[in-house]
């Protein structure tokens, strides 16, 4: 059987990670009786007898390149490699084709209850208006759809008018060796936040609560950020910014993973997006028995609503958050004990497509 991987628009972040995950998995899988044909755009992986990995890195030059890639070049692809099957991991299917497809959603922008306007962020709205319409209709024309979430299915069937039995909820595989957990014997002083510099991520709103805190005479403590400082025009003027008031601010940049595993029990985790499909980082926390503040979305309380450290605030008050933070440093919040948490389930994406493609 021949079966055709296209994710050209993964490059970095999330994205990259279910890429590598699944690819990882089809290589330790190792069945001969499938041939693989991975359809990337910049993406560089080893080929092996049952894998070919073929590049375009051109896509990303524009939207009209990948649209042009999308309605010539991936239908060639299909016929040209007598394709069986399609797994879609680029959040649309392949047009022009009578092949069986699967389409892997995980763009949460067309479902997210925050709409963003042409002037506040022209690509996120482009998203939410435009590129949202061919999201759906490839919801309705999939022969199966996979999310990561109950939360993204409920909005999938609402969005895209389809029965809920079409889409399979398989959250994120997680692999983690755990040595460590929170240490709640030390007084901490530190709250982390490790995300991209996406808008969304909502970094404006810990830096305006920091603002808070210092205006109510607390600076003893200091905030964590994976960011350099110079991703984007909102980073680099909150950079600026946290400069000028001299606020405890960190930007560490790009961190290993068992750096974050480490700062998850030596830190309180703030997770303040407002936009996401799985928050990968209150999940992770979650296993390492951090306390936790979260955005109050669903996201949120599908992967925190049965642990008893993790706290809700309104991810557009920054008043809010900075009570919380407030209240972790000045002991006013206790850490509750934590016997079990239970992780994600353990169904590889792997073996959901290969059950479905059979």
């Amino acid at each position: 059987m021949n079966i055709m991987v296209f994710d050209v628009p993964a490059e970095s972040g999330g994205a990259l990670s279910i890429l590598n995950d699944f690819y990882q998995e089809v290589i330790e899988n190792d069945d001969k009786n499938i041939n693989w044909i991975f359809v990337l755009s910049k993406p560089e992986y080893k080929e092996f007898d049952n894998i070919t990995v073929l590049n375009f890195s051109w896509v990303k030059k524009s939207w009209f390149h990948r649209l042009y890639f999308d309605h010539f070049v991936a239908p060639k692809l299909v016929k040209k490699y007598n394709i069986d099957k399609i797994f879609s991991l680029q959040n649309v299917i392949i047009p022009k084709t009578d092949v069986e497809q699967i389409l892997y959603a995980h763009q949460p922008l067309p479902f997210s209850g925050y709409k963003f306007n042409i002037n506040e962020n022209f690509k996120f709205w482009i998203y939410q208006n435009l590129i949202s319409k061919k999201i759906y209709n490839s919801i309705k024309l999939a022969n199966k759809v996979i999310v990561q979430t109950n939360w993204m299915k409920k909005a999938c069937t609402e969005k895209a008018d389809v029965k809920s039995d079409k889409i399979d909820v398989i959250p994120p595989k997680i692999n983690l060796n755990i040595e460590n957990t929170f240490d709640k014997n030390n007084k901490i002083k530190t709250f982390f936040y490790p995300a991209g510099a996406s808008y969304y991520k909502n970094h404006r709103l810990i830096i305006e609560a920091s603002k808070l805190l210092e205006a109510s005479n607390i600076n003893d403590y200091k905030i964590i950020l994976t960011l350099n400082g110079n991703e984007n025009k909102n980073i680099k003027e909150l950079y600026k910014e946290v400069k000028k008031y001299n606020l405890p601010v960190e930007f560490a940049g790009r961190l290993e993973r068992d750096e974050v595993f480490n700062l998850y029990t030596k830190s309180y985790l703030l997770f303040p997006s407002y936009i996401e499909t799985f928050g990968l980082p209150m999940l992770e926390a979650k296993l390492h028995k951090t306390i936790i503040l979260a955005s109050d979305k669903a996201f949120s309380h599908e992967i925190l609503d049965d642990y008893e450290n993790a706290y809700f605030f309104d991810p557009f008050d920054a008043e809010e958050l900075m009570k919380y933070m407030k209240k972790l440093l000045v002991g006013e919040i206790s850490y509750k004990k934590v016997n079990s948490v239970s992780k994600s389930n353990n169904n590889s994406l792997y073996s959901e497509v290969i059950k479905k493609l059979n």
